[in-house]
């Protein structure tokens, strides 16, 4: 599974929030063969031609103008400050990953369009200026108005201005930890080989058995560990 793929089912599965639950079948896709799955994977790996094709097309896309972007810069550093050595939701490129997300799923556009147009309209109401052109202090003030939505009510009845910073909430905090810089941040290394000299001594001796020490050389010699194992049509290990 791909990082969109992953991303679409942590925000459908949050519900990020009912927002997102209708218009997302996907129909008539068939199943791709062993091949199709293969191609192109140098450029895109674990792809399949027809997601390649469809990232292609929304990345040529554009759902925000130049001053959404910022202000959605703006507002995901707010709700997810930069941490040193890594870097914040800039580096990580979440402003881009929203946009695509918003692309990839067309049912949010209107809550991430209008919330936009409602952080302006409130911070030009209130202090007289764009919201991405405010002060921090008073960013943060509008921003309090809406980060808390009333969780004995559903959230898609709830006013879009709700909706929306929990939608861009989840965004920025999904788009940054499934980043580069934000899997660097968590300190995430991934499975790595263990180091294993079989089953110790004393156990083999209670059981009275002992390893084929050609076997011992084939399977614990921790200098061929990078070595892919080979196999004969017999099913004999050969390396």
């Amino acid at each position: 599974m791909d990082r969109r793929k992953s991303i679409q089912t942590l925000i459908l599965g949050a519900g990020a929030a009912g927002l997102a639950m209708h218009g997302c079948k996907t129909e008539g896709e068939n199943v791709p063969t062993e091949e199709k799955i293969t191609e192109g994977a140098e450029k895109y790996f674990g792809r399949t031609p027809k997601e390649l094709e469809r990232i292609e097309k929304l990345n040529a896309e554009q759902l925000f103008n130049a001053h959404e972007m910022e202000t959605i810069a703006v507002l995901s550093t707010i709700i997810l400050p930069p941490k040193e050595p890594h870097g914040g939701p800039i580096e990580a490129g979440v402003p881009e990953f929203v946009e695509f997300m918003g692309k990839d799923l067309p049912v949010m556009q209107t809550t991430l369009l209008g919330g936009l147009m409602w952080l302006d309209h409130k911070t030009n109401t209130d202090f007289g200026t764009e919201f991405k052109s405010a002060t921090i202090e008073q960013q943060k003030s509008i921003l309090d108005t809406i980060a808390y939505h009333d969780v004995e009510v559903p959230l898609e009845e709830q006013a879009l201005e709700i909706q929306f910073f929990h939608l861009m909430r989840g965004l920025t905090v999904s788009g940054y930890y499934s980043s580069k810089v934000g899997i660097a941040d968590l300190g995430y290394k991934g499975n790595q080989p263990n180091v294993w000299d079989g089953v110790p001594q004393e156990v083999l001796d209670k059981h009275g058995i002992a390893y084929d020490p050609e076997w011992v050389a084939k399977c614990i010699d921790h200098s061929k560990r990078g070595v892919i194992a080979e196999w004969d049509d017999e099913g004999n290990l050969l390396t």
